[in-house]
């Protein structure tokens, strides 16, 4: 294997509508590799094929057309490799609210077929904090170790890729703190990590690449630096030092007022150079008392890449 954890040819997914109807593609032809170790972040919006794409990656759903391979196994060559290679810890509290945490680490390593001495339920429950629960029913856990215990199943049987299907959706900031702690320490001893997330600010910060898909096609992929330099807009903000009665005027900028009487500026700093900016400020007769600059997020670039395709 040629360092890359997971490698997509063309795979398309349609699904059949009722008669009459026609069929809905969700996925247009994907062509995507991740990385061995990576983190990597997998965004769209609702409907984009995500939720598809994870599924056909866990065997949970028929792909339509092209070839996936997980940690070096072809899915149709080699279906029951390719599927212990990889855990998913799904959106949907899909616990049995009967089994007792111990018990469903138990039953999910033996679905795996993990040998009874090679189990490591006790060492998971203490990852996932729930050590001192684990022998409560998993009807009495409360919303966040729940999901902690979803966790814990997708890890039963070592696999070398994690799928974290919006891990914080709902969940408080001590919660989230805790899944990044462990979701940094299990990528540190080489587990490839895949996210999805509705949190933009969690990919820019955990994510060293992102792929973005729309309507089912593959429309962006590269690092995060990357994409968030595709977009080169700055915002200045000016602090005047006394109340401002001209706005400052320039070609290539556009001045708004915020409330407290600040001025922000936008531009393309390739295109107007920063000290244009201050030019058209002081021609203004501005008196500058703080100056600050506000640059593009990944939201930015998101919003632009998703708006018109």
């Amino acid at each position: 294997m040629d360092k890359n954890a997971i490698e997509i040819r063309g795979l398309t997914k349609t699904y059949k509508a009722g008669r009459g109807s026609p069929e809905k593609p969700a996925l247009r032809g994907i062509d995507l590799d991740i990385p061995m170790g990576a983190v990597f972040g997998l965004l769209g919006p609702n409907g984009a094929g995500k939720s598809t794409l994870i599924n056909i990656l866990a065997g949970l759903v028929i792909k339509t057309a092209g070839q996936v391979t997980i940690w070096g196994f072809d899915q149709d060559v080699n279906p029951r490799q390719a599927r212990a290679s990889i855990g998913v810890m799904p959106q949907e509290l899909n616990l049995d609210p009967f089994f007792t945490p111990r018990g469903a680490l138990e039953v999910q390593a033996g679905l795996y077929g993990v040998p009874k001495s090679q189990r490591r339920s006790d060492e998971i429950l203490r990852l996932i904090g729930l050590e001192d629960k684990a022998q409560a029913y998993a009807r009495t856990l409360s919303g966040g170790m729940r999901r902690r215990l979803l966790l814990g199943k997708a890890l039963v049987h070592m696999p070398h890729v994690l799928v974290l299907d919006e891990p914080t959706a709902g969940v408080d900031i001590e919660l989230r703190e805790m899944l990044w702690e462990n979701i940094r320490r299990l990528n540190a001893q080489g587990m490839t990590i895949i996210l999805t997330t509705h949190y933009l600010e969690e990919a820019e910060e955990m994510c060293d690449e992102i792929a973005i898909i729309n309507h089912g096609n593959l429309v962006a992929r590269d690092s995060t630096a990357n994409l968030l330099g595709q977009l080169d807009t700055k915002t200045m903000i000016i602090h005047p030092d006394e109340p401002i009665n001209t706005l400052p005027e320039c070609e290539g900028i556009e001045v708004i007022t915020r409330p407290g009487g600040e001025l922000a500026i936008t531009y393309q700093s390739g295109a107007t150079p920063a000290e244009a900016v201050l030019d058209a400020v002081h021609r203004a007769g501005i008196r500058i008392r703080d100056v600050k600059t506000e640059q593009a997020d990944l939201q930015d670039v998101f919003l632009e890449l998703t708006r018109s395709r």
